[in-house]
Order: structure tokens, then C-alpha cells, then sequence
């Protein structure tokens, strides 16, 4: 019969999959006390830095519908639960562990689908949901902005073409 305390642990961090948008999983072993708070302050509200047992979190991630993080859930490990963007805590992990070589990334799940650690790297090379948007405001205002330029031209090639008729007739009819 499984412990109470076993039971609500393995709720806990159901629901926390649950309610992420990704997940990271890492192996810490080496890192000190310090290091590992100084981690969790670096990702801020965006995520949060977990220390959890690998025989209640594979059982967790099944409960929450996650199978595919069962192969990163060996020797010491510790999982970033993501609800902000992925891309920021994905950084600053990466960030982290650029640092301190004692962090590995495993791998991971975003939105459901399994991340590999190469993946997690790429996904902290892009740019942040921020600049991305805005980029793509620029994109859209740029594209306006052409679409006007050729809707008004239109009227004034036709206004030009019509003024170079006329002025051809009146030089015709002139020389007749």
C-alpha cells in the first residue's frame, strides 16, 4: 500500500506537469546548496526548479499523460517546470549551465512532445516571444505599407496614361 506522503507527492508533481507548458530535466549532481538557489532565482517566475525522486515522477508523468520522459529519469535529477515562456527558461538553463559544468540538460517535453537536450539548445537560441512578435508586427506594417503604395499608384498611372492620350489626340488632331 502506497505512503500518504508518497501519494500527495506524486499528485504535486502531476499537477505541476499538468499545468506547464514544458518541462526540463536535469542532473545536478556536484552543484551546491548555492548554486541550485542562485538556479532557480535566474529563471524567475518563469519557471520553477524542482529536486524531485525519479520512481515518483515517471509515476507522475504517466498520471499527467508524459511517457516520453522516462529515459532522462535516472541518477540525480531535477525538473524546471515551465509556465511562462519556454524559450526564457530554456536560456537560462542553458546560461546556467554554460557556468556551471555540473548541470546537464537531459531533455524535456514541450507542449506534449519529447525534446531532446540538442533540442532544448536550439530552443534557447531563439529569440524571446517578444522580439519574435515584434518582428513580425514590422513584417505585417512593412507589407500594409507596400500594399497601399501599390493601390495608389494605380490611380495615378491611370491618370498619367490618360493625360499622355489626351495630349497624343490633341497633337494629332493638331497636325491634321
Amino acid at each position: 500500500m502506497a505512503r500518504p506522503d508518497k501519494v500527495a507527492a506524486v499528485d504535486e508533481i502531476a499537477e505541476k506537469f499538468r499545468s506547464s507548458n514544458a518541462a526540463v530535466v536535469t542532473a545536478y549532481t556536484g552543484l551546491t546548496v548555492a548554486q541550485i538557489k542562485n538556479l532557480r532565482r535566474s529563471l524567475g517566475d518563469n519557471a520553477q526548479y524542482r529536486v524531485v525522486k525519479n520512481t515518483l515522477t515517471k509515476i507522475a508523468a504517466k498520471e499527467a499523460g508524459i511517457s516520453e520522459l522516462d529515459e532522462h529519469l535516472s541518477g540525480s535529477t531535477a525538473v524546471a517546470f515551465v509556465t511562462g515562456d519556454p524559450v526564457e527558461a530554456a536560456k537560462g538553463l542553458r546560461d546556467f549551465a554554460k557556468e556551471n559544468q555540473n548541470l546537464v540538460i537531459k531533455g524535456g517535453v514541450l507542449e506534449g512532445k519529447a525534446l531532446s537536450a540538442d533540442e532544448i539548445k536550439k530552443l534557447a537560441d531563439l529569440e524571446s516571444r517578444e522580439v519574435l512578435l515584434s518582428k513580425l508586427a514590422g513584417a505585417m506594417k512593412g507589407k500594409q505599407s507596400q500594399a497601399a503604395s501599390v493601390f495608389q499608384a494605380l490611380p495615378s498611372k491611370f491618370v498619367r496614361t490618360a493625360e499622355a492620350l489626351r495630349a497624343k489626340q490633341a497633337e494629332q488632331g493638331g497636325a491634321e
